[in-house]
């Protein structure tokens, strides 16, 4: 959190106020003092309740909203992949395939101890062909190299690569992950899930560490910058806690919610309850599949038989994989949820989804708990009666919708066809189905940007112009829901914040405007003027 001094004693805002509070969802002021909501509601009653020299803040124009929550995030490793350590070729970045391998060349000859990449993919950067173990052998020679794909469910490197990590075609598939071997044994290059490439990052990531503080304090003012007050950490592990608590000593400017990674045979390495309201572990992140553009999500269609799926290794026919078995899934839940923890399962596929709720039906029939807020993470795939049925259970979701505006047309033309791939991510029906949900922007696979997410959410737009209207769209009340206080519940933070109410913190956002004046697709022009954390600005556009 900021320093004590930079919080001002009172700070009194005056103009439009949207508070995403049921009994009150507007209102013309609000007063923080002390870091938390004392007052809001009328101008002449908060007016009333603030002290003479109170800090005022005229909004005119502007409107004041509860801090946006990234639900689903990875601030501890984007802070690293996004850093120095890596180069960043992320289609974002990056958009030609030949300047892609440009990048490539050039950063194999800056870095001859070992060059690190992250970002590749074919999908949006037409014509680039997967990188064999033999091509990037001819690139680096004797210099490592190692591209992560976009997705973070895709390893690629060389031969050099593989012996600084120890890895040779005897070496065993890590836990949930695995090395691509050829007919004959050999390794290709290419490895699925994150023990692929955190066994072959080990080095890389263990130097990084050492400078995580200083890296998240710059990733986490990024997120300010959009508005972000409060992010979950979907990667977690217990071997970054020096590092916040080395943060905590120059001041975090978000709240952080941590779910660590989930290990088969291991426990929670934290008690139950632990930390305090600005960083604490909430949950587990478990596994149940892996991405749409890799081929691993599993499912009951199959892919289409196109040149750009055929391009990223989907063989016709394909209907994917799954990471686990139903039997190794319950063994790694009820390591943790009899414990009382909170579970998150990435999954894409409708078949790994049936999956996950099988598991979990069972579970809670085996550990009942009436408020355990089991998230389903991604799920682009999920139909209308799986949402049905995962608000029986009370499980609830947490939408990548920028999928959509990035990948859209991907998805309908190259993947899935109009039936699956222009329902993806159909926040729609999970919301007609009654569950909570949540936005997000997964780390570092698209930018964190809040105000985008609602708009996509809205109209279902893509990048190129074109919109994914095979099911509609969202509210607006129900898209801000998603960013606040629905995404604060999900990350079991609402008592804390997620909306504007008296006794909670004063994290706050300042829009250029009030985004109901206007039109959804003007959403993402919308810009930050100013973002408080426990009423301390840590954003300051000018």
């Amino acid at each position: 959190m900021p320093a004590a001094a930079s919080i001002p004693a009172e700070t009194l805002f005056i103009g439009t106020v949207i508070t995403v509070a049921p009994e009150n969802p507007r209102a013309e002021a609000l007063l923080a003092r002390g870091g938390r909501i004392v007052a809001v509601g009328d101008e002449s009653s908060v007016r009333a309740a603030a002290s003479a020299d109170a800090q005022v803040v005229e909004l005119g124009s502007r409107a004041l909203l509860p801090g946006f929550v990234e639900a689903h995030g990875h601030p501890t490793d984007t802070a690293i992949a996004l850093s120095r350590y890596m180069i960043d070729i992320r289609p974002v970045t990056i958009a030609a395939a030949a300047d892609v391998m440009t990048a490539i060349r050039d950063g194999v000859a800056a870095r001859p101890d070992g060059a690190y990449f992250t970002g590749w993919d074919s999908l949006l950067q037409s014509g680039l062909e997967e990188p064999g173990i033999e091509l990037l052998d001819e690139i680096g020679g004797g210099t490592p190299i190692v591209i992560l794909h976009n997705s973070g469910h895709v390893v690629y490197f060389n031969t050099a690569a593989a012996h600084a990590a120890g890895i040779d075609k005897n070496s065993p598939n890590p836990v949930g992950s695995h090395w691509v071997r050829d007919d004959a044994g050999e390794l290709t290059g290419k490895g699925f899930e994150v023990g692929a490439f955190f066994a072959l990052l080990g080095g890389v990531l263990q130097d990084a560490q050492r400078e995580l503080p200083a890296l998240l304090t710059t990733y986490l003012t990024g997120l300010n910058a959009v508005g972000i007050t409060t992010v979950s950490d979907m990667s977690w592990t217990h071997a970054k806690a020096p590092a916040l608590e080395a943060l905590r000593q120059t001041g975090v400017t978000a709240r952080l919610r941590l779910y660590e990674m989930s290990v088969p045979g291991a426990s929670a390495s934290v008690p139950l309850v632990n930390g305090d309201d600005l960083i604490s572990q909430v949950g587990v992140k478990t596994w149940a599949d892996g991405s749409p553009w890799v081929g691993n999500i599993l499912l009951s269609f199959p892919y289409l038989d196109t040149p750009a799926a055929r391009a990223v290794g989907i063989e016709p026919g394909s209907k994917g994989s799954a990471n686990y078995t139903r039997e190794q899934l319950d063994g790694i839940v009820d390591q943790y949820f009899p414990h009382g923890w909170q579970l998150a399962c990435h999954a894409h596929g409708d078949l790994a989804i049936d999956m996950v709720l099988d598991c979990w039906e069972a579970l809670l029939e085996r550990s009942p708990r009436a408020d355990h807020r089991l998230r389903l993470e991604h799920v682009g795939t999920m139909n209308p009666a799986q949402f049905e049925r995962a608000a029986r259970l009370g499980v609830t979701v947490s939408f990548l919708i920028d999928h959509v505006y990035y990948w859209g047309e991907v998805l309908v033309n190259d993947l899935f066809g109009p039936e699956h791939g222009g329902s993806w991510t159909d926040a729609r029906a999970a919301l007609d189905a009654g569950l909570r949900i949540s936005l997000h922007n997964d780390g570092s696979v698209t930018p964190a940007e809040p105000l985008r997410n609602m708009m996509v959410a809205i109209t279902r737009a893509t990048r190129s112009g074109g919109h994914l209207d095979e099911v509609p769209g969202i509210t607006l009340e129900e898209a801000i829901r998603a960013q606040t206080i629905d995404a604060a519940w999900q990350v079991q933070a609402e008592q804390l914040v997620g909306s504007l109410e008296v006794g909670k913190y004063a994290d706050l956002v300042v829009l250029s405007a009030d985004p109901f004046t206007v039109t959804p697709d003007q959403l993402p022009a919308l810009t930050v003027e100013s973002t408080y954390l426990a009423g301390a600005p840590v954003y300051q556009r000018n």
